[in-house]
């Protein structure tokens, strides 16, 4: 049976990104209705929407052909999902308010269907408390948000605000229809990347860890329908869409305090690699000089061993091993003193060109040793094969 997806066009410079969302479902064969405020009919015109729509646009609550064509009561009980695209700052704040002075508003007010909301403006209005909190009372009421990448917006200022790519709204809807979400309900934690622990302003210590397959578990488990948190070190990657938090951090210390608020019931997976030492930085920057600077190095906290042994540790604790000798030596040397239940050890050697590369390849390894080597391939398709062969049978 064809899903039926009622779409609401607000009035956004983002507006015209609704008309390559609408192609793409047609495409899914998904049966659309579109309605559009009175300022979207200012960025795209109806007969653009309806032609790619195949369908008419309903822009008016109180045109009587419409009513008695369609009316408002019906937009709002006929559709299995509704998506707000892209949504303005002053839609959002109507609707969290409970406003009915429009066709869309009303159909929202009016509905029972699960709504999806892509927000798309300013930084500044979206940063601004007032919406931060219409966002989250609308959480409250299961109201769901596809927020874009940080990224360039209309007026020139970079950040977010910017609206989802049609690509990833698809993705989003494609979960929300998904027939077997075997991870529903999972809460899980992932930390990626590198981290940065600073020398002076200008300088730091780090490692070449660019993120990837820390990025890549985290969408798969949101895809298998887990509630995914990210906590990543600096890197140049895209955010995952439907994250239910992203956080950003520079040094260990800080991904520490954030995994330890963040710390999750069920799913934790360390693929960041933490720097294992510190400097005590410096204020300012250190000038170069005949005598070479003397640096004493401090380890830095253990955060894979920290998890593991929390007193509310989540149910599954998995770490990854970098190693370049001795690699199923010395993952199990590791699985022992941090006291999880799985390590993902990879050789990082010279030969193997992992770092920064779309390919890896891996032992899995738990306190008998390996169970399942996965030789090399896309780090997406062993995004895949972890998820499937490692996590699944662990909560089932």
């Amino acid at each position: 049976m064809q899903k039926k997806i009622l779409i609401i066009i607000t009035g956004s410079i983002a507006s015209y990104k609704a008309l390559y969302l609408i192609r793409m479902l047609k495409e899914k064969k998904f049966l659309i209705n579109v309605i559009m405020t009175k300022s979207a009919k200012k960025f795209v015109t109806p007969l653009s929407v309806s032609s790619l729509s195949e369908s008419k646009v309903y822009d008016d609550l109180f045109d009587l052909t419409d009513e008695t064509e369609m009316g408002h009561i019906k937009l709002a009980k006929m559709h299995d999902l509704i998506l707000v695209m892209p949504a303005s700052c002053h839609f959002i704040a109507k609707i969290s308010n409970g406003f009915a002075d429009d066709l869309a508003s009303t159909v929202l007010l009016a509905s029972k269907t699960k709504v999806l909301i892509a927000p798309a403006m300013n930084i500044n209005m979206f940063n601004n408390k007032i919406t931060q909190k219409n966002i989250k009372y609308l959480e409250s009421l299961d109201y769901s948000f596809i927020l874009g990448n940080e990224g360039k917006l209309a007026c020139g200022d970079y950040g977010l605000g910017r609206m989802a790519e049609p690509e990833d709204v698809l993705n989003f809807i494609n979960i929300q229809f998904s027939k077997t979400k075997p991870l529903e309900g999972i809460k899980a934690l992932v930390t990626a990347g590198p981290t940065h622990e600073p020398i002076d302003p200008v300088r730091f210590i780090s490692n070449k860890s660019s993120g990837i397959q820390g990025y890549l578990l985290a969408e798969e488990l949101i895809l298998n329908g887990a509630e995914v948190s990210l906590i990543s070190g600096p890197t140049n990657l895209e955010i995952p869409s439907n994250l239910s938090n992203f956080i950003r951090v520079e040094t260990a210390e800080e991904m520490l305090k954030a995994c330890l608020q963040k710390i999750p019931k069920d799913l934790f997976i360390s693929v960041a690699a933490v720097t294992d030492w510190k400097v005590k930085a410096n204020k300012h920057k250190i000038k170069k000089s005949p005598s070479v600077p003397k640096l004493k190095l401090l380890n830095n906290p253990d955060i894979l061993k920290s998890i593991s042994s929390h007193k509310d540790r989540p149910r599954l604790v998995i770490g990854f091993a970098a190693e370049t000798k001795n690699l199923e030596e010395n993952a199990m040397k590791k699985i022992k003193q941090k006291k999880c239940d799985i390590i993902i050890a990879n050789n990082v050697s010279k030969t193997k060109n992992v770092f920064g590369s779309p390919m890896n390849e891996v032992n899995v390894m738990n306190h008998k040793g390996t169970f399942l080597k996965i030789k090399k391939m896309n780090k997406k398709k062993l995004a895949k094969k972890i998820i499937k062969e490692v996590i699944l049978p662990s909560f089932n």
